[in-house]
């Protein structure tokens, strides 16, 4: 077995022995979990390897890509702006963003961009990885392009280009870039590694990800031409359909470097712990949003099949957050956050006062009980 490293609070033993079981079987493993109630860790557990090839240890400061679950933390700094009264989640997109206003986008709103119904899922024209990483090459894309499907019609996940909807309506109401935003308003304050664009200092102290498919049902219906779900995630010619390879895709340092907010997001899980618990309680002297807008935030908005359906069961999204659904089982119904590809899984819960996350380099498509076995683990700790 991988040896475990860390602490847990007396009464929370149950949550590091199912940290510990998700290494079993998987010694090329390396994950982290941190967990903060009411303000306080009480737990902060790593072990196995950051990187594989090499054998490197994962270590409390070790970051890794956190895949979607950036997409929490960009709608939580759109939280923060509407809070502020920066921002209308009511209001057209391009209030903010004049330009979105091209072929037929007049009348979308934050709320239908960030709940994933604007039509903008995926580009219309394949996109090379240079073209992905510069910035005002794809937000001027977004702006232009027509939608795929009538806006808030119903909605499709906007695996990628959500980060830079939200992004781009960061940066014209802060004057920050969204990984700027994060850095200096959210996490920088909070003493939280959490990262869009991260310092190349930090390079080293990065994850090597690796790819297990796992199970996949062989009942899937065939996917749409052009398939958009798949274009969604890969932008055409961006990046690879499994995201990362030995060393392309969310392996590759420009990316690391790169602000890719519905994606790209490096953090460790002490660091994405800590902001997810200053938005539901005071952390180091910190509460980052409301009780009162996070309420308006995390009202569903998308739910059930969608406009290219799988199978059941599905997901639940308000302004940008997922929310406790079948398909992600957080800690109550009140619970929101975002989970992210291979198995990340990061949310707060207002209800117990606690932030939550778990990050691991080993990619596993679902059903993949790791992460879920934790929270399950903590639900029943509090519940008692």
């Amino acid at each position: 077995m991988v040896v475990v490293h860390g602490t847990v609070a007396p009464g929370f033993e149950a949550v590091a022995a199912a940290f510990e079981r998700g290494f079993a079987g998987r010694p090329d493993m390396g994950a982290a979990l941190a967990i903060r109630y009411r303000g306080e860790y009480v737990a902060r557990l790593w072990g196995g390897v950051a990187d594989a090839r090499t054998g490197r240890p994962w270590s409390p400061d070790t970051s890794s890509v956190i895949f979607s679950c950036t997409k929490g933390l960009m709608s939580l700094a759109i939280a923060r702006l509407v809070e502020q009264g920066l921002v209308d989640y009511d209001a057209p997109v391009a209030r903010y963003w004049p330009e979105f206003a091209a072929a037929g986008k007049a009348r979308i709103t934050v709320r239908e961009a960030l709940s994933h119904r604007a039509g903008l899922s995926a580009p219309r024209i394949s996109l090379s990885t240079e073209q992905m990483l510069d910035w005002g090459f794809i937000t001027a894309a977004l702006a232009a392009q027509e939608p795929i499907f009538p806006p808030d019609s119903g909605y499709a996940y906007h695996a990628l280009t959500h980060g830079w909807l939200a992004g781009e309506i960061i940066r014209r109401v802060s004057g920050l870039t969204p990984g700027q935003y994060l850095r200096q308003e959210m996490a920088a304050p909070l003493g939280a590694s959490v990262h869009v664009g991260l310092p190349p200092e930090l390079e080293p102290m990065v994850t090597h990800l690796v790819s297990y498919p796992g199970q996949v049902s062989a009942n899937l219906p065939p996917p749409p031409e052009p398939n958009w779900p798949l274009l969604a995630s890969t932008l055409g010619n961006a990046l690879p359909p499994a995201l990362i390879s030995e060393t392309g895709g969310f392996n590759d340092p420009r990316l690391h470097a790169a602000e890719i907010p519905g994606a790209g997001g490096l953090a460790t899980a002490d660091g994405l712990a800590t902001i997810w618990s200053a938005a539901v309680t005071t952390t180091e002297g910190i509460r980052l949003v409301g009780d009162a807008v996070i309420e308006q935030a995390t009202r569903e908005q998308s739910g059930g099949p969608g406009i290219w359906p799988g199978p059941p069961p599905y997901y639940r999204w308000g302004m940008g957050f997922m929310l406790d659904a079948e398909a992600r089982r957080l800690l109550t119904p009140r619970s929101f956050g975002h989970d992210g590809a291979g198995g990340q899984v990061a949310f707060a819960d207002p209800a117990h006062a606690v932030g939550f996350a778990y990050l691991t380099n080993r990619m596993e498509s679902p059903p993949d009980s790791r992460g879920n076995d934790i929270v399950t683990a903590l639900r029943d700790i509090l519940a008692r």
